[in-house]
């Protein structure tokens, strides 16, 4: 006969004595399972409107949650719309891949599946946290061709790591991998439209980064690959575009504390080598002759359900493409983007919700230019019937349109630019976005 081992409840709960087990031992509770999800931690990872570039200090802190097993988290986002514009083809809307190839004539309208992401996410011992994420996006993939073609309906590995850290025993961690850049806030107080400062400056890349956080502070360093990224950098190497070499970098230091009854985040950030160094005509990935530094400067205020945000990011240099021979009255510029937003939590009948206000601007020209700014507004209502489900509406106005591909001319005679500062456009879009 077994000893109780002085397990003195669980002898009490089947009933034997304290000396010996029963001829029948007790039923062992089952094995946790190796694979699970989290719908609303899954949410918060696969969010694409807020910690954008932070997911990493996300992992870190759910690290407890991830020690259970592997994480399998998904994400669908589905949009109709509906847009005008007074410019034939002329749609600033950057959310839909503003091109010819998508948006004809000045009215255009859309059903469709915006994008599916798939998340995986482990903690391996003690310091490890492995983290890949798969998305579907068609919508705004540089692929060829239109909507529905093959080359722009692919599935990407968006972003993936290899982390090392646990915060609550060390306050430095680092990681290897694809991940965003730690530029900027990037973050957008909307329901679903990115600001205009994520499309001109939010970086993904290959490279290292390294943290520390200690008394509100977060300081991030990275490497980053150099050559032509996969957004917002871009560095020479040996005069080229060739990702051969990791000399590229970027910092960012945040502080964020408790202020007046809410919650107070400023941060500041540099970039070795922006994405806006190319000389004239400007084509995405194009080589560099010289590196472009970049800096930027945020701030965020949440109290009483509101919250409040502002950021703005500007290249040192002037974007060499920004000067067209043809056109010499309008000199070379610096690349600046800014955003202020507000939102407001309160309640729908029993669903959480928020109402939102955004304003954001893309600034790559001197007053004039014909690509002097491509300004968005945007006012968007979300609701939560579920923790991860949200369903919106947004109104959007758009003024000016300034596409980076040969913005300031080279693809149409000489002395003309197929951006407008006087196009501006309308879109109305209802959608919802679901995580499981």
């Amino acid at each position: 006969m077994r000893r109780c081992a002085g397990n003195w409840r669980r002898c009490a709960a089947v009933g034997c004595s304290t000396r010996t087990w029963p001829r029948e031992p007790p039923r062992r509770p089952p094995p946790r399972s190796l694979v699970r999800s989290d719908p609303a931690l899954g949410y918060r990872l696969l969010d694409p409107t807020v910690e954008i570039n932070r997911r990493p200090l996300l992992l870190l802190e759910a690290r407890d949650a991830l020690a259970e097993g592997l994480l399998v988290s998904g994400a669908l986002t589905a949009v109709a719309d509906w847009q005008e514009s007074n410019r034939t083809a002329k749609f600033g809307y950057l959310m839909r891949h503003p091109t010819a190839a998508n948006q004809r004539t000045r009215h255009v309208s859309e059903a469709v599946l915006h994008s599916a992401q798939l998340g995986l996410a482990a903690a391996l011992g003690d310091w490890l946290t492995g983290y890949a994420e798969f998305l579907y996006h068609p919508g705004q993939s540089f692929g060829a061709g239109t909507l529905t073609s093959i080359e722009r309906n692919q599935v990407e590995l968006r972003r993936g790591w290899v982390l090392w850290g646990d915060l609550e025993r060390f306050p430095v961690y680092g990681l290897i991998g694809k991940v965003e850049i730690p530029f900027a806030l990037t973050d957008t107080v909307n329901p679903f439209t990115a600001s205009t400062v994520w499309h001109a400056f939010g970086g993904l890349a290959f490279g290292a980064q390294m943290g520390l956080r200690q008394a509100g502070f977060d300081l991030r360093l990275m490497a980053v690959q150099g050559g032509a990224q996969f957004r917002a950098a871009n560095t020479s190497v040996d005069d080229s575009a060739v990702p051969s070499r990791l000399d590229n970098f970027a910092a960012d230091l945040s502080w964020r504390g408790a202020v007046g009854g809410g919650v107070l985040t400023l941060g500041g950030s540099w970039l070795r080598g922006s994405a806006y160094c190319q000389e004239f005509p400007i084509t995405h990935f194009a080589a560099c002759r010289d590196e472009n530094p970049a800096r930027a400067f945020y701030g965020r205020f949440d109290w009483a359900g509101w919250r409040l945000q502002g950021e703005w990011a500007q290249t040192l240099d002037h974007w060499p493409g920004t000067f067209n021979p043809d056109l010499p009255q309008f000199g070379a510029s610096r690349v600046t983007s800014w955003a202020v937003g507000a939102r407001r939590a309160f309640s729908l009948g029993p669903w959480p919700a928020a109402a939102s206000v955004e304003f954001s601007r893309f600034a790559a020209g001197p007053d004039g230019a014909p690509w002097e700014r491509q300004d968005q507004w945007v006012a968007g209502l979300a609701a939560f019937p579920l923790p991860s489900v949200k369903v919106f509406g947004e109104f959007v106005r758009t003024e000016g349109y300034a596409p980076l591909n040969f913005l300031t001319g080279g693809n149409l005679p000489a002395g003309q630019a197929v951006s407008d500062r006087d196009a501006h456009s309308h879109v109305w879009l209802i959608g919802t976005n679901l995580a499981f």
